[in-house]
């Protein structure tokens, strides 16, 4: 018998499967996996841009510690023990599976992102499947090819015969090296949303979530930070930013276990919301979007920001428009003659736009309070004799576009939508409905497609009819109340909140498919819908109900994280403020609400002549340095968490041109000592001319009309005096300050 080739010996042996590590890269990041046929995917990088010999030699986390690297743990047959992403019960009653590679590829992206703008990309796509049974699941991530992005989701597919039920369905988790790693992350209330919480991430487990049903940010808000180094730093040190892409109930896990991780899990809150998969049906997770900064989290927030204005906002390269809306001003006492007048007042101050709120439908029972008539969407012609025309008439008399308010998910039990469909709202069966504001309010249960339809019609009666309307207000002011659907069978009612999400994208998808160019804006109880699930349909969000100057600091500092100026909208109210009684300045409400999107909330008639014409005075500052602070990048310089009664922040043109700078203080004191400040992102060789915005002073800052090279201002800063040289008459304790910065 002849000896056996060495090429026939090798094709004896069993098959091999090697490992291949695949890199998905930024344009200044990479992110690598290590992948093999019959394994799981395991994590090895994430962090700067690598090459490929550092790539080629990375090691994955050593033998002790490789079940903690696992991207995808799956719960019962290996992983019982710690967090998984997904857990199910297979139609025979076995509650183990086992997620494993199959296959993998890498394909160029050319094709439209959320927004409806075009983007190109990387995707990798990891198929696993259980070797026990027909389950299929697709891990994805795609990296942008012109920004630090990488986004991640799962499809999970039943083969089998009958229906499976998923109890846990977290996206891939992100494994974060153990060290000196602390986390940032926003709570809040109404009038209160987006305060910011940092603290040391240490032994154990700790989680964000929401369970509203319809306002996922309005408490916990699902996006993070993770500052790798210490204490997080704005300008410097490594930090990955983190932001779960949906609206509905989410829950946030970081699990730190005896393993060299710390594991970041995020998806779809699954309380109350097991679901079963029928044969052959495939369920979506939303999008994880994930960046890292080398730059600290500022850093992070202009990767986000970047990301938001091309691929997430809508006409994010359009400037916003300086509105008045007439809540605050009026509440429910809408009338032809009075929004006609506050056309007018806007108008002369330099605004663009005017829009009704709330309390102008109603016709048996009119809207003059909370309690009544959501859902009857027909002009009360006692309050509007001449109804929408009129107003889209008065509009173009003043020189103003005109927007309307609108709360399509919602009715009140004191409606004639309610008396001719008591079946449209969510209910737990055989109960009576759980009741909101108002003591009426009640939810639409959006997964019926008749209350689809009939949300859409809302949108297109008014834009179809009047196409001049150039803005919607899209509010919705209820929680899930009571769980239950009277649409959904009874063996899918733990569906209700996830079908409900499903249907109000598709609702969006429809309303932007008919209508791209409208104005919407994103409200609920304020602030309780600014997240990436439902920002790619709207132009902007309401920040909070509570328009305070100082309060709205703090919670538009901590928005700012992840959401640029360009979406935050800031409105000039009165004072005693209507939420929490305070009385600020008229500057200093200004040039907080000039931070982000410049609005007003306020019955003009009430103001002064001298009132008007300060606003005038700063809608016209404003129009001058609109573009720097809707586009440019943010710099956060002193946060107000850090006690000392300060806070400023600044914008910086792409081009390093121009540049706005905020500083507000905080609180006065005899004998009070705040920090000068030190500014960011100018060009250190350029010299920089400087302007005061909005000012009330009787003499100038001494540094007015002078220049100074980026280099100073970023070593040394400007002093800024604590109070302001006005006449005694209009003393205050508040100060703050807008300085335009133009490079000569």
């Amino acid at each position: 018998m002849k000896p056996l080739t060495p090429l026939l010996l090798l094709s004896l042996l069993p098959a091999i499967a090697f490992a291949d590590k695949v890199e998905l890269r930024t344009p200044n990041n990479s992110f690598v996996v290590e992948l093999k046929q019959g394994a799981e995917p395991q994590f090895l990088y994430y962090g700067p841009a690598l090459k490929s010999q550092d790539i080629e030699n990375l090691e994955k986390a050593s033998d002790a510690n490789w079940s903690c690297a696992d991207l995808y743990p799956a719960y019962g047959a290996t992983h019982t023990q710690n967090e998984i992403c997904l857990a199910m019960r297979h139609s025979d009653g076995n509650m183990s599976t086992q997620m494993l590679i199959d296959s993998w590829k890498e394909s160029n992206v050319n094709d439209l992102a959320p927004n409806g703008a075009k983007r190109s990309g990387q995707l990798l796509t990891i198929t696993l499947s259980d070797p026990l049974y027909p389950i299929t699941v697709h891990l994805y991530y795609l990296a942008y090819d012109d920004v630090d992005m990488i986004e991640s989701w799962t499809d999970i597919t039943n083969g089998e015969k009958k229906t499976v039920t998923l109890t846990q369905f977290y996206n891939p988790l992100l494994p974060v090296r153990r060290g000196n790693v602390y986390w940032t992350h926003f709570n809040g209330s109404w009038a209160s949303e987006a305060q910011l919480i940092e603290l040391p991430l240490a032994n154990g487990l700790v989680e964000v979530k929401n369970k509203d049903g319809l306002r996922n940010s309005a408490t916990d808000r699902n996006e993070i930070m993770l500052s790798l180094d210490g204490p997080a730093r704005e300008n410097e040190g490594d930090v990955i930013g983190a932001a779960l892409c949906y609206s509905g109930n989410f829950r946030i896990t970081i699990d730190t276990d005896e393993s060299d991780y710390h594991q970041y899990f995020a998806g779809i809150n699954p309380d109350n919301s097991e679901y079963h998969l029928k044969r052959g049906e495939t369920f979506t997770t939303p999008h994880s979007a994930y960046t890292y900064s080398t730059r600290g989290t500022n850093g992070a927030t202009q990767a986000f920001h970047n990301w938001a204005r091309k691929y997430q906002l809508r006409h994010a390269n359009q400037e916003r428009m300086i509105l008045l809306n007439s809540w605050e001003g009026v509440y429910f006492n809408i009338n032809q003659e009075g929004m006609d007048q506050m056309m007018k007042d806007i108008a002369s101050m330099g605004g663009e736009l005017f829009v009704m709120d709330d309390g102008w439908f109603g016709d048996k029972y009119p809207r003059n309070i909370d309690n009544s008539s959501l859902g009857d969407w027909v002009v009360d012609t006692r309050k509007l004799p001449d109804g929408i025309p009129g107003l889209l008439r008065d509009a173009k008399k003043n020189g103003v576009k005109f927007g309307i308010w609108i709360e399509p998910e919602m009715a009140n039990t004191v409606s004639e939508l309610y008396e001719a469909h008591p079946d449209w709202i969510i209910k737990a069966p055989g109960r009576e409905p759980v009741q909101g504001r108002g003591g009426t309010q009640v939810v639409l249960d959006l997964t019926n497609p008749k209350v689809q339809d009939f949300a859409f019609s809302i949108f297109d009666n008014l834009l179809s009819n009047y196409p001049e309307i150039a803005y919607i207000k899209w509010d919705a002011n209820a929680p899930v109340m009571n769980h239950g659907s009277q649409y959904l069978p009874m063996d899918e009612q733990s569906h209700l909140y996830i079908k409900y999400h499903e249907a109000l994208i598709q609702l969006c998808q429809r309303i932007r498919a008919k209508y791209p160019d409208v104005i919407i804006q994103d409200c609920a109880s304020g602030g309780g819908r600014a997240n990436y699930g439902l920002l790619p349909y709207f132009d902007e969000f309401w920040v909070s109900d509570n328009t305070d100057g100082l309060q709205r600091i703090f919670m538009q500092w901590g928005t700012s994280y992840f959401f640029p100026a360009i979406a935050m909208a800031s409105h000039i109210s009165a004072v005693p403020n209507h939420a929490v009684f305070r009385t600020t300045s008229l500057k200093y409400r200004c040039d907080v609400a000039m931070s982000g999107r410049l609005g007003m909330e306020i019955q003009p008639k009430n103001m002064t002549d001298d009132e008007k014409a300060f606003c005038r005075q700063v809608i016209t500052d404003y129009k001058r340095v609109r573009p720097v602070i809707q586009f440019g990048d943010l710099y956060r310089l002193h946060s107000p968490y850090a006690g000392d009664n300060l806070a400023s922040l600044m914008y910086v043109s792409q081009d390093k041109q121009q540049a706005v700078f905020f500083w507000w203080k905080l609180e006065t004191f005899k004998n009070q000592h705040v920090p000068r400040i030190k500014m960011a992102g100018l060009e250190s060789d350029k010299y920089y001319t400087v302007h005061e915005l909005n000012r009330i002073d009787n003499k100038p800052l001494s540094c007015e009309g002078k220049s100074y090279s980026g280099a100073f201002l970023m070593q040394t800063g400007l002093e800024m005096p604590y109070t302001h040289d006005v006449d005694h008459n209009k003393l205050n304790d508040w100060a703050s300050r807008v300085l335009q910065l133009t490079a000569e």
